[in-house]
């Protein structure tokens, strides 16, 4: 059995688009790519080289997937390991891709997704991908959120939780906060929702 582990930048109203640059992701007449890129310090890069760090393999979207094949394969210095992990791709129009280890899931993903998470193997890692991780949270796939929550407000674009999850119980394993004000918050997933009353 392997966890599939949620990576996300994040602003306080939930949006998740563009956080690397003006290009990443224009849809929608998204005017603020590259949100992330102010708030960027050395603390939180050393977050990020830790859990880009160890077994993995990736679960992304196409999009994701594309951005990352067109810089990672040139780049593998800056992230050991990525040329040689399996990188499972939920896409409906690409079968192939010359990245090596690159595996493609058309059809059903969510079966497929199923099936992958019964193997054994290593955490799969979901990068991006914001419909992909909307529809896992959706069919209760996620085991692990990584967060990294910035001190921005958007009022627009694509949002983590924007089309609604199964319901969950988390709880909080980790959490630092940059010198930048970067809420670091790793969450697994913890049973069924509880409720109460006062």
């Amino acid at each position: 059995m392997r966890n599939i582990v949620v990576l996300s930048f994040i602003t306080l109203d939930g949006v998740m688009q563009a956080p690397g640059g003006p290009e990443e992701d224009p849809s929608g007449s998204f005017k603020y790519g590259g949100w992330t890129v102010p708030y960027f310090d050395e603390a939180l890069g050393n977050v990020m080289a830790e859990q880009m760090t160890g077994p993995f393999a990736l679960l992304l979207g196409r999009k994701t997937f594309e951005i990352f094949a067109s810089y990672w394969p040139q780049h593998a210095d800056d992230w050991p390991g990525i040329n040689e992990a399996t990188k499972y791709v939920v896409s409906n129009t690409r079968r192939e891709h010359e990245w090596s280890n690159s595996v493609f899931i058309n059809g059903d993903a969510v079966e497929e997704i199923k099936k992958l998470k019964a193997q054994d193997g290593p955490p799969l890692q979901v990068h991006g991908s914001g419909n992909l991780s909307q529809s896992l949270l959706k069919y209760d796939l996620v085991d692990e959120l990584w967060c990294k929550i910035f001190p921005v407000t958007l009022g627009q674009g694509k949002r983590l939780f924007e089309d609604g999850t199964s319901p969950a119980a988390f709880t909080l394993e980790r959490t630092t906060t940059s010198p930048s004000g970067v809420i670091v918050a790793n969450y697994k997933r913890d049973g069924e929702v509880k409720t109460g009353s006062f």
